[in-house]
């Protein structure tokens, strides 16, 4: 007869143990993944003085009242690498200037405020700004303050974009 003898493996070179092993520093390991990540973009979107920032809602408001009295619309699109926009209502005078703040929904770090300069009739132009693709809140008003416009555009900027009061329904787009 033969006599059959199996040698104990260490248990380092058994698999099993590797992989009951594994498991639980998976987890580890993307804990410590999250905590990065959490770490690396923090939130700037909670507001620290949210009592101002309450009373600030009502000369908002008056802003869009102002827009909407003046039947105010405006509408942004690309123009040969810069960023034409159309401005429509019952204003005596144009503005030189107008001010435009693009915010992206969830990294402050990336808002923009751009500075859009009258180009004759009710047209404005400014240098398109390099934009990460998605959604931006955009918000336009006079250099004064006066009046002001809001609405959504998507980036690329393939289509116009139709700013309106906020009160106004949702914005409009309009395909080129």
């Amino acid at each position: 007869m033969m006599n059959l003898v199996q040698q104990a493996k260490p248990w380092y070179r058994e698999p099993w143990p590797w992989f009951l092993i594994s498991l639980p520093a998976t987890a580890v390991i993307a804990g410590l993944a999250t905590v990065w990540i959490a770490y690396q973009s923090a939130d700037g979107l909670v507001v620290g003085d949210y009592y101002k920032a309450g009373l600030a809602i009502n000369q908002a408001l008056a802003r869009d009242d102002a827009a909407r009295a003046l039947a105010l619309t405006a509408t942004l699109q690309r123009e040969d690498g810069a960023l034409g926009l159309t401005l429509t209502g019952n204003l005596q005078s144009f503005p030189d200037r107008l001010e435009l703040a693009l915010a992206h929904p969830t990294r402050q770090g990336q808002d923009q405020r751009l500075t859009l300069s009258h180009a004759g009739g009710g047209h404005y132009r400014t240098l398109l700004p390099a934009m990460a693709a998605g959604k931006w809140h955009a918000q336009l008003a006079d250099s004064a303050s006066t009046w002001r416009l809001s609405g959504v555009l998507h980036t690329p900027l393939n289509q116009a974009v139709t700013l309106t009061t906020a009160a106004d329904s949702t914005v409009q787009t309009r395909r080129d």
